[in-house]
């Protein structure tokens, strides 16, 4: 048996650009439907909200059922323990919030490795490893698994290029809301201090050959950010879309 081929991480390296949805809501059906609408990846959202280690697995298992859609799983938070539980669940691109240094970049890095190259615990019964049946996972793991790293506040802007070039990161997120509060303006994602962040991180990461995700509900928006150059766009949160829709249907009839 051999490892699953990791879809996500082979279109990020061909520089196709992905576009992706937000999953908050802790049940795998809501997976199961957004992977039937078609987006190219799905974030399994552990930071925010309700959804759990626990959740994540029914999750991965709904996605797996849609050859052309890739889970991505946010970990709480950038912690060895935690982003171990996640890989041996099965997933195998991982995005860790909140990063803000180079050293911080490099601990993931390790976080996702096994020794002697990394830290990730060994254990032989995981569905990662299809609970023992791949023989050579533990050599060959790395080469299906793919690190999304997210920069999020000013501090983590000026060394933008430290983190991105760590030997290991495959891409960087970078995460408009907690910018936009970084730098002095919460709520004003559009704020022309911000928009001008964001803009010059998507260059700067494309100089130095890292792809470059972020995460907006405006749509304009996020053709433009595809127009500068971002690889993988997420353009909904499936909160967000229900409350919107269910808004805007009781409105035609109040």
């Amino acid at each position: 048996m051999d490892i699953p081929k990791n879809r996500f991480k082979a279109l990020l390296k061909e520089g196709r650009p992905q576009i992706g949805v937000w999953n908050a809501i802790p049940h795998s059906t809501v997976a199961d439907m957004l992977a039937a609408c078609g987006f190219d990846w799905i974030v399994l959202d552990t930071e925010h909200g309700a959804m759990e280690v626990t959740d994540t697995l029914p999750a991965l298992h709904a996605i797996d059922g849609y050859p052309e859609v890739s889970a991505v799983v946010r970990v709480a938070i950038n912690d060895w323990v935690l982003i171990k539980r996640h890989l041996d669940q099965g997933a195998q691109t991982l995005m860790l919030p909140y990063v803000q240094s180079r050293e911080e970049a490099e601990a993931a890095v390790q976080a996702i490795r096994y020794p002697p190259r990394g830290v990730r615990g060994v254990a032989g019964m995981t569905r990662s490893s299809r609970y023992g049946l791949i023989g050579d996972y533990m050599a060959r793991a790395e080469e299906e698994l793919c690190l999304i790293l997210q920069v999020e506040t000013g501090q983590a802007l000026d060394r933008l290029e430290d983190i991105a070039t760590v030997d290991g990161v495959d891409g960087i997120f970078i995460g408009p809301a907690d910018l936009s509060a970084s730098l002095g303006y919460p709520g004003q994602q559009r704020h022309p201090d911000v928009v001008a962040a964001i803009e010059g991180a998507i260059g700067r990461l494309k100089d130095v050959g890292v792809p470059s995700g972020i995460l907006t509900l405006d749509e304009e928006f996020a053709h433009h950010c595809i127009g500068l150059g971002t690889s993988f766009t997420a353009i909904s949160v499936d909160m967000a879309a229900l409350r919107n829709a269910a808004t805007a249907l009781l409105a035609d009839f109040k």
